[in-house]
């Protein structure tokens, strides 16, 4: 088992630790687990950060957020009301670690006991019509009185609706940037009452951070992987909504959508999913029928995080090990076993030889465990 799945629960300085890791540069969700796995520590992990940028031929030596910095970003947390809980600890939420390279830590603000609930995520158009604002608030609604949580973005429209509609049973509304950056500021109110009334805020990203476009489709991974299953109420055909129903259907996670007129072009999306086989709804009871058999399912006790090839042991790659991975790379995605059956490397030497590549910021990480360099 590796350092990530050891314990329930995170010091201080540990947490400090892999809030400065996650924060560095070029450390994402993947190299963060493959730090911890090769090292044993996040303290370990940073010490040795520098070198193994300059292996990966990087141009420049990132800077490593200091223990101030993340002292500075806890506390802030505190003031706002929240918490950073890793992913070993009994408040993360449990189908998250599910995922293939889930967020080693997310801000946190209100109640853990909502991740309990089996949850489903409502999403939908933001310029939504009022059918389809009172379609999501129902079903938001009629899903919570049975036990369920909703999971949505908190964006206007569709997601507002479904977060209104359950704020009384548990909801867990998503951000996009920072924990105190609410998007649109008109949820700012909202955000408080679901963490004040038995939900939970969310967000990976830093505090202060303002959300980008690219911000968004991370945003409805998370939506998509909190829940059993992905109900889109109205989207239009080239929509954020349809990215999640495309998210929750590579997770394994069940879609349904919500029919429409063909003449709205809001409905274009869902009807295109229905002709695609997901799930029709009308009502509560079209998702709950189909959820009730996996609501009660057993999750794995531990995470993918602990389930890295096992690199401690070995010695740094050699320059030709390098440079066979990199002449096996191209713009184009390509699988890591394909890489291991060309050059004959162990897949602990090309992890290795990845994690340098990833945090010199030269390599870019697909669905499937794909991987290709940056141009």
């Amino acid at each position: 088992m590796s350092a990530l799945a050891a314990g329930p629960h995170l010091s201080d300085r540990q947490r400090l630790a892999w809030l400065r890791l996650i924060r560095t540069p070029n450390v994402g969700p993947a190299s963060f687990r493959e730090l911890i796995n090769r090292f044993g520590s996040a303290e370990a992990a940073l010490e040795m950060l520098p070198e193994l940028m300059i292996s990966g031929g990087a141009n420049r030596i990132v800077r490593i957020p200091s223990i101030a910095e993340a002292e500075a970003e806890v506390d802030a947390a505190r003031r706002a009301g929240a918490r950073f809980v890793g992913i070993g600890e009994a408040d993360y939420p449990p189908l998250l670690r599910t995922l293939d390279n889930p967020p080693p830590l997310l801000a946190v603000k209100g109640e853990g006991a909502v991740f309990r609930l089996p949850a489903v995520a409502i999403v939908g158009a933001r310029n939504a019509s009022l059918a389809g604002i009172k379609m999501a608030r129902m079903l938001a609604a009629d899903l919570g009185r049975d036990g369920y949580a909703i999971v949505s973005g908190l964006a206007r429209g569709i997601d507002t609706a479904a977060h209104k509609g359950s704020v009384s049973t548990g909801t867990v509304g998503v951000l996009a940037g920072g924990l105190d950056v609410p998007y649109p500021p008109e949820n700012a109110g909202l955000c408080d009452e679901i963490a004040d009334r038995g939900g939970a805020i969310v967000s990976e990203m830093p505090f202060g951070w303002q959300p980008r476009a690219q911000d968004f489709p991370r945003r409805n991974r998370l939506v998509a992987g909190m829940a059993l299953g992905l109900v889109v109420v109205e989207a239009a055909q080239r929509s954020g909504s349809l990215i999640s129903a495309r998210l929750a259907n590579e997770m394994g996670r069940l879609v349904f959508a919500v029919p429409g007129s063909p003449l709205d072009p809001r409905a274009a999306g869902c009807n295109a999913l229905l002709k695609d086989g997901v799930t029709l709804v009308t009502e509560a009871a079209d998702v709950l029928g189909a959820l009730a058999p996996l609501a009660g399912t057993r999750l794995p006790r531990t995470a993918p995080l602990a389930e890295a090839p096992d690199i401690s042991a070995m010695p740094p790659p050699g320059e030709n090990d390098r440079a066979d991975v990199l002449e096996a790379l191209g713009p184009t995605p390509t699988g890591i076993d394909e890489i291991i059956r060309h050059t004959g490397l162990s897949a602990a030497q090309i992890a290795m030889v990845l994690l340098e590549l990833d945090l010199a910021g030269r390599l870019e990480r697909h669905a499937g465990g794909n991987v290709s360099l940056i141009a």
